[in-house]
C-alpha cells in the first residue's frame, strides 16, 4: 500500500482538501512499520506545498 500511496498522492496534490483526505486514508492502509517511511516521503515531496496538512495529519499518528 505504500507504493500505492506514492502513486495516488501526487495525482491529488492539486487540491488541498483531496490531498488531506487521501493522505489520511493512506496512513490507515499502510502497515504500521511503513508509516515512518510514508511520513518521510511526504515531507520530502510535499512539505513546500502542504506543510500544514502534513503536520496536522501526521500529528494524529501514534509515534
Amino acid at each position: 500500500m505504500l507504493e500505492y500511496a506514492k502513486i495516488i498522492l501526487p495525482k491529488v496534490s492539486f487540491s488541498k482538501d483531496l490531498f488531506k483526505k487521501e493522505l489520511t486514508k493512506c496512513i490507515k492502509w499502510v502497515e504500521a512499520e511503513e508509516v515512518k517511511e510514508l511520513h518521510d516521503w511526504c515531507y520530502q515531496n510535499f512539505h513546500n506545498k502542504y506543510a500544514d496538512v502534513l503536520d496536522e495529519v501526521f500529528s494524529c499518528v501514534a509515534a
